[in-house]
């Protein structure tokens, strides 16, 4: 598949996005870090969940190249990445536009079908089929 440039042995990498986006959290913590840096530390603190377990979210973010993590003395600093999010809507642009051109070339078979392009025709139930054979 190729998504705006991005061949099949990168498609790994949109998986990963579109895996990464997929779950509430994630997409709450990259909201957060498009405002500003924040810590993991911080980050934790928002979620009714472990400490490790924001990390894991943090970590999948960064796998799908989302956010990006430093580390400042003894703080770990989350940072949304805008490319990132860039490379989602391309690839959702993508898939929108094949759908619309598979969609496109269905009406124009429907369109081709109904303007008598030959194919077999269904009966015209509006006749009037009731005649005898005196007509």
């Amino acid at each position: 598949m190729v998504v705006d440039g991005i061949a099949d042995e990168t498609g790994d990498i949109v998986d990963r996005l579109f895996h990464a986006l997929a779950d509430g959290t994630r997409r709450d913590i990259l909201r957060r870090c498009v405002r500003g840096e924040l810590s993991v530390s911080r980050l934790a603190a928002a979620y009714p969940m472990s400490f490790a377990a924001v990390h894991k979210h943090v970590a999948v973010l960064e796998r799908a190249g989302l956010v990006t993590k430093e580390r400042r003395g003894r703080e770990q600093l989350v940072r949304t990445d805008p490319d990132a999010v860039g490379r989602a809507r391309r690839a959702l642009d993508e898939l929108e536009s094949a759908w619309r051109a598979r969609v496109d070339r269905m009406s124009g078979l429907l369109a081709e079908d109904d303007d008598g392009g030959g194919g077999p025709r269904a009966p015209d139930l509006r006749e009037n089929t009731t005649k005898g054979p005196d007509g």
